[in-house]
Formats: C-alpha cells, structure tokens, sequence
C-alpha cells in the first residue's frame, strides 16, 4: 500500500519557520509538538530567510507600477478635459 506525503497549508509552514527562526524552542521540541521531521522545518526556516528580502522589494515594485498607472490614467483624463474643453471654446465661439 502506497504511502502519500503529508500536504501542509502554507500558514502552518510559516507559523514553524518562525517558531524555529525565533530560536525559543529546539527544532527536535517543535517537531514533536506538530509532528513534523525536524528537516522539513529546517527546508521551511532556510526558505523564509532567504525569500523574506524579495517580499518588501516586491511590495515596493507593486506601490511604483500602482502609482504610475494611476498617473498614466491622470494625465489621460487631462487630456480629454483639455480636447472637451477646446471643442466646447469652439462651439460656444470663443475661439475663431
């Protein structure tokens, strides 16, 4: 009979990485505690150290190309004000 791999949420995964990361516990009591082998918390410590500087540089990249659309989308609606505007001078003969 076959046997299949335990699946853990990504939450789970974190909340270990973070207990073995704070360094309270020994690896060897947080594996017992949630019965997990002590070498897949050390993988899920080693993957949150090495991701969590790429989380505020993506967080930053996301708040430039948010504010840049949002510009983009500004000085569209400038533009078209600006071509109502001249129609408008044009129609009401303000402007020969």
């Amino acid at each position: 009979m076959k046997s299949l791999r335990q699946k853990y949420a990504a939450p789970f995964k974190a909340k270990l990485a973070l207990e073995a990361i704070k360094g309270e516990r020994t690896l060897a009591e947080i594996a017992g505690d949630y019965q997990v082998h002590p070498n897949q918390i050390t993988k899920w410590k080693k993957i949150v150290i090495t991701e969590l500087p790429t989380l505020f540089a993506q967080r930053r990249a996301k708040e430039v190309l948010e504010a840049k659309e949002l510009q983009a989308e500004l000085y569209r609606q400038i533009g078209q004000l600006r071509v109502e505007l001249e129609w408008l001078k044009k129609k009401s003969g303000l402007i020969s």
